[in-house]
């Protein structure tokens, strides 16, 4: 009898595909039992119940030892879905003052897993968070009705002053992202959104702990298993000091009330930040507790940005100040000496280019023109620079000569602080110009840049920053907030001195000339019988309005404690509100205290308002 193939290969087919289902079968099987964790998890959550043991957070205290963050004990309400029966939810809701809207629109964001990735129906999730105490107790009179309910005890953060908020940052809770990136974390953890308390969130936040409980038949806690032979216990957060003196803080964000900008003071010698002021601020306490989202919206409507750190994130023309960074390049490169002088009649002039100036002494060698903030003489010095075709072949080897001393000098590029969200400010090169203008320009067409206008913008931080170098006559160590981590060195970024391109003879020759704008100079207003005082002002050009007052200085001359930039938006003349308070902020951190004179000239300018505060209208209650 004649074979039949095609019946033959059915059958080998046929056969092929109930084996592929029996193998689908058994992996589905293996994958469920073996590599799953939902079955263990539904097994375990029968007889146990993991509890996590969050740990204490890290305090962070000024340099003197002042306690400015710690913690406070708090509670969050925590729930196991699958464990959910006959819970009366009207009855839940009253006990915490919760609406059934509330009540429900929650469950579903707990069960959304793009909202909340760790998502399992046996484990604990984060229901509500941050009970106060007096609110924890009212509720676990009755915490034995809601069955699948916990109460999980944690602790949150308390701020001790109304200061310093934009180097404490503050703490919120996770979102998905944190999540994802870090398995550390699961729905309903906190984690560090700004400053301090974000760049060291990993030094902060500790390890976690945990403890296993023993459940009967019917759910109900029995103790400790194994008399918590497996418990972890957590691991507390590392402390934090502080590089910032309160006292020193307070009193600028005092002398900034009413003022748009920034001061922020540097050690010279560690780079440690002395104070950090943005203005406006906000006081850290609002960012606490169920109230951070509201309040967070409602300081994120003020046209003014009071959540905008000034002092790191503004970009400003850096205006005279700039100049000393300008002398020591030339008397670098050769382009001066100390004995240069340069013509200034009100101004530079030079075809029909013209740079005004006011009314000084000329000719002048160059301490005197620092002394004056001579705009002539820094112009003269950058055309003969860029317009050296002995030294230089072309105004572009020129310009990326130029813009290598100022890279030297930590602009341009953020300096690295240890706060996020620092900006790298704004310094030309070559290939902005030649894009610009098309590959046709020259030292006359740049020339504003030589007194901090132009293309040049600095951040606060990097203003504060050349002063520290000067006063170190060449180095400086990048800027930080943090002085000590408990039981950890800090990074060698933040103690390894970094030198310009300029020898440490021209930074004598500029500090020279900075001494004299403060002994009859621009700077007159900063001077101090107890300790000389080293100095140079900014009036930087603002096309939207009034020009800017700036003032950077250092003192004292020969062991410099302190340099510091003032920066106050709208304010005029650098000796109008620039110069003034950064006297105040000098002699308050070299002395300890104001005079009584002194207290008398902040009082003043703590009046002395320039713009008005926002008013926050509440939100339409029928929206």
């Amino acid at each position: 009898m004649a074979t039949n193939y095609e019946l033959e290969k059915r059958k080998y087919v046929l056969g092929g595909v109930a084996i592929a289902i029996v193998l689908v079968y058994l992996l589905r099987l293996f994958s469920l039992q073996m590599l799953s964790e939902d079955f263990k998890r539904n097994a375990d959550s029968n007889a146990f119940l993991k509890r996590i043991q969050y740990p204490a957070r890290g305090a962070i205290s000024d340099r003197h030892g002042k306690l400015l963050v710690y913690n406070q004990p708090a509670y969050d309400i925590m729930v196991v879905m699958n464990e959910q029966v006959g819970v009366d939810t009207l009855d839940l809701c009253e006990s915490l003052s919760i609406t059934p809207e509330w009540y429900a629109r929650r469950m579903e964001e707990i069960k959304d897993r793009r909202r909340n990735p760790g998502y399992s129906a046996y484990t604990q999730q984060l229901f509500m968070a941050q009970l106060s105490t007096e609110e924890f107790s009212r509720f676990r009179e009755k915490l034995f009705r809601f069955s699948g309910f916990y109460v999980q005890k944690r602790s949150i953060r308390q701020y001790q002053y109304p200061y310093a908020a934009h180097i404490l940052g503050d703490v919120g809770e996770v979102g998905p992202e944190d999540v994802k990136r870090d398995d550390y974390y699961q729905g309903g953890d906190y984690i560090g959104k700004l400053g301090v308390e974000r760049s060291y969130e990993t030094q902060l936040r500790g390890v976690k702990g945990s403890e296993i409980l023993l459940r009967d038949a019917r759910g109900r806690i029995k103790g400790r298993y194994k008399d918590g032979e497996f418990d972890q216990a957590p691991v507390p957060g590392k402390n934090l000091t502080l590089g910032i003196d309160l006292d020193l803080q307070a009193l600028g964000e005092r002398l900034m009330s009413g003022k748009l900008g920034s001061i922020v003071a540097i050690e010279p010698k560690t780079g440690e930040v002395l104070c950090m002021v943005s203005n406006p601020t906000y006081d850290p306490r609002l960012m606490v507790g169920r109230q951070r989202g509201k309040n967070f919206n409602i300081l994120g409507r003020d046209p003014h940005k009071p959540l905008l750190n000034r002092a790191i994130m503004g970009q400003y023309p850096p205006g005279s100040t700039f100049k000393t960074s300008q002398a020591l390049t030339f008397l670098q490169e050769g382009v001066i000496t100390p004995a240069t002088s340069y013509p200034c009649s009100h101004g530079f002039h030079f075809g029909h280019l013209t740079v005004g100036c006011h009314g000084h002494g000329s000719p002048l060698p160059l301490v005197p023109a620092i002394a004056t903030s001579c705009n002539g003489y820094f112009c003269w010095g950058l055309y003969h620079m860029l317009g050296n075709r002995q030294k230089y072949p072309t105004v572009q080897d020129a310009m990326t000569r130029w813009k290598d001393f100022m890279v030297s000098m930590g602009f341009g590029y953020a300096l690295g602080i240890d706060l996020p969200g620092e900006k790298r400010g704004m310094i030309p090169n070559a290939a902005f110009y030649d894009k610009a203008y098309r590959g046709s320009w020259n030292g006359l067409t740049i020339i504003s840049i030589s007194i901090g206008q132009g293309e040049v913008n600095l951040t606060p931080l990097q203003i504060a920053n050349l002063g520290a170098t000067i006063a170190n006559r060449g180095y400086f160590i990048t800027p930080h907030v943090v002085k000590a981590i408990e039981g950890e060195p800090l990074d060698t970024l933040y103690t390894k001195p970094r030198y310009t391109m300029t020898d440490r003879r021209w930074y004598e020759v500029v500090a020279e000339g900075m001494r004299a704008a403060v002994t009859g100079g621009t700077c007159r207003l900063a001077n101090n019988s107890q300790y000389e005082v080293c100095g140079k002002t900014g009036t930087a050009q603002n096309p939207h309005g009034q020009d800017h007052s700036v003032f950077m200085g250092f003192a004292p001359k020969d062991d410099p404690q302190i340099a510091i930039c003032v920066y106050v938006e709208n304010g005029g003349w650098g000796a109008t509100f620039g110069v003034p308070i950064g006297a105040l902020m000098m002699e308050q951190y070299i002395n300890g205290t104001l005079s009584p004179a002194s207290e008398a000239r902040a009082s003043e300018l703590e009046n002395r308002h320039l713009y008005k505060p926002f008013v926050y209208a509440e939100p339409d209650s029928k929206q």
